[in-house]
């Protein structure tokens, strides 16, 4: 008699290979480089990479260095630069130091030129600047400072280093959010340096800025006329426009920078400055809206056309009821379009917020003097007494930016971490374009995702992989994408790393995992799973990120190497054993016999085969 046909398993994943790998398996693989320094410091918060120098400079507490992008840990160019110690007994005096607050915090690090850095830090509650020479290549390993370029730091840089504040440096004009007293009450936007006079947002005015944290500033073009250009910054502050007292929101401001301040009214204060807030919420199964209001980082993503990059917004919950994490897209047309919208307006006997219905003046608040729409005018001092007495009471748009879609990208709720920062970068894959999204946590993780949009409009998150970057877990701070040398720089209060940002061989040996991990940075080429290049030989490249099918791609590469063979004998059973890679994942078994075509979903926890001739099963494990 003929043996019973023997049956084939066929073990799949349905979600991808989640891998949460501690720093030590980093460090084993060589795809992690923790930058280790001799000396005590701590707060390496402010990075700047330099592609052309090829540089990574950090700002720490007391100290700058150079690093060089290729290996962070080869012999660093090092600055001390420490607060003077009459500066450091002077803040001790006044009741400061229980905290480390008496240290030189360095908190701003951009270039002036190419040959120069202008770096400022908290000097121990005095703040201070100066000019860094980096030399003209990086061969010179040329860092020092300039002598007689220190200069005082006020209105550039915070004198508390628990305060948040953000900076960036434009045709040597600088734009800084920061708090600019002692006791650190009087929180502004100022510009100083540069050929224009210095001008900040109006003084103790509740309506312009009340308690705020800012983070981030970019200069956008709004127009192909550069008298246009205006700067956008991102913060979250206090807001008196809710029903049941302040609440913080986030916003989006925004000024023009040729201004120069009024002529009589808003003399040295901006007549340009707008703010709206940013929504980033999503609507229960009861109809319930819950916000995630904390604004806690920004990205943009550049696109084809300079004026409009996409910003990618990080936010929290404040509650302690509930917690957790988004991250929302926004397009720079919906946030032109509500800062050409209606403005904000208390009215009526209770003094309600509403939009503003009455005679806006021209030209429009808001607009840039020689612009396209004011190309009458020079300058903001030509502006009429009654534009800047509407703009000094009227900061605040009155609709809000929603983000794309007018909900969340993705979110993270009921989980023990949140999210604090995030770099983007742009992928392109055998199927397509994407963006992979790097997240860092308050629990010193990195987080790798992708989201891909399904029929109806239903949105697909893979994580592809979370890694410990440090060996102290520390909140991460800040990321820095360098995609031309495909390595991402992570820091925290306790230090630095650069993580390659594909770890492929970490996916499997089989062409099935690495079709199953869909990670738009690396495919099968045949042999093994490796970064994705457009020049590798397309009969043997195997990548599907839209559907993670290894049946459909790996056809011809499932050797007999990746499969297990098992028999049984009469009367017997055998256990097939398959452990996924992922805690996440799923598996589903399929049966198929020879004498069949179709394969059969059958559950693995039921007990199959019994045969009356010795036969062989083979499974393939993903």
């Amino acid at each position: 008699s003929q043996p019973t046909p023997p049956i084939t398993w066929v073990n799949m994943i349905q979600l991808l290979p989640f891998l949460c790998s501690p720093s030590t398996e980093l460090l084993e693989t060589r795809t992690a480089r923790p930058f280790s320094f001799n000396f005590n410091t701590s707060d390496y918060r402010i990075l700047l990479v330099d592609q052309d120098q090829e540089r990574l400079y950090l700002g720490a507490r007391d100290f700058l260095v150079a690093l060089d992008l290729h290996n962070i840990n080869k012999e660093p160019l090092i600055i001390h630069w420490p607060a003077l110690p009459n500066q450091e007994n002077e803040c001790r005096l006044a009741g400061k130091g229980q905290r480390g607050e008496c240290f030189n915090y360095i908190r701003l690090m951009e270039p002036l030129n190419r040959t120069h850095l202008y770096a400022c830090g908290t000097g121990a509650y005095h703040p201070v600047c100066i000019l860094i020479n980096r030399g003209w290549r990086s061969e010179e390993y040329l860092f020092r400072i300039v002598p007689h370029s220190l200069e005082p730091g006020k209105g550039k840089c915070p004198y508390d280093p628990r305060q948040s504040s953000m900076a960036v440096l434009i045709n040597n004009t600088l734009y800084a959010g920061v708090h600019v007293d002692f006791m650190g009450t009087d929180a502004a936007l100022f510009r100083t340096m540069g050929p224009r006079p210095a001008v900040r947002t109006e003084q103790h005015d509740s309506r312009w800025l009340y308690d705020p944290i800012f983070l981030q500033a970019h200069v956008i073009p709004d127009s192909s006329d550069h008298n246009d250009d205006k700067l956008y910054f991102f913060f979250r502050e206090k807001a008196l426009e809710g029903a049941v007292g302040p609440a913080v929101l986030a916003r989006v401001g925004r000024v023009c920078l040729n201004d120069d301040g009024g002529q009589r009214s808003l003399l040295n204060k901006w007549t340009t400055f707008l703010k709206a807030r940013l929504v980033c919420s999503v609507i229960g199964e009861d109809g319930v809206e819950t916000f995630f209001d904390e604004l806690r980082d920004v990205f943009l993503l550049p696109t084809q056309d300079e004026k409009h990059p996409l910003l990618y917004g990080v936010f929290s919950t404040l509650g302690s009821v509930f917690r957790g994490s988004a991250v929302c897209v926004y397009s720079m047309a919906d946030i032109r379009t509500v800062f050409n919208g209606p403005f904000a307006h208390k009215e009526g006997h209770n003094y309600q917020w509403g939009p503003y219905t009455g005679r806006v003046p021209y030209p429009r608040p808001g607009a840039c003097p020689g612009g396209t729409f004011t190309p009458g005018l020079r300058s903001t001092r030509e502006f009429s007494d009654e534009l800047v007495t509407f703009v000094r009471a009227h900061p605040l748009m009155f609709h809000a930016v929603y983000p794309l879609q007018r909900r969340p990208l993705l979110v993270r709720t009921n989980v023990p971490y949140s999210f604090t920062t995030l770099a983007v970068d742009l992928v392109d894959a055998v199927d397509g374009r994407y963006e992979v999204l790097f997240l860092g946590t308050d629990q010193g993780t990195v987080q790798k995702v992708i989201v891909l949009p399904k029929e109806q409009g239903i949105l697909e998150e893979l994580t592809l992989e979370e890694v410990e970057v440090f060996r102290v877990p520390a909140p991460v701070k800040t990321l820095w994408i360098s995609s031309k040398r495909q390595q991402l720089y992570v820091s925290s209060d306790m230090g630095v790393s650069q993580l390659t940002l594909h770890r492929c061989r970490e996916y499997g040996e089989a062409c099935a995992d690495c079709c199953l991990a869909r990670d738009p940075y690396c495919a099968w080429d045949g042999q093994r799973c490796a970064r994705y290049s457009h020049t590798a030989k397309r009969r043997s490249r195997r990548q599907d990120i839209k559907h993670g099918d290894p049946l459909r791609q790996c056809r011809g590469f499932n050797a007999k190497g990746n499969e297990q063979i098992q028999y049984g004998l009469e009367g017997g059973s055998v256990f097939l054993e398959c452990e996924p890679r992922s805690p996440h994942a799923t598996i589903k078994w399929l049966m198929q016999t020879d004498d069949s075509t179709k394969r059969k979903v059958v559950s693995p926890a039921k007990h199959y085969g019994t045969w009356p001739h010795a036969a062989g099963a083979d499974t393939v494990g993903i």
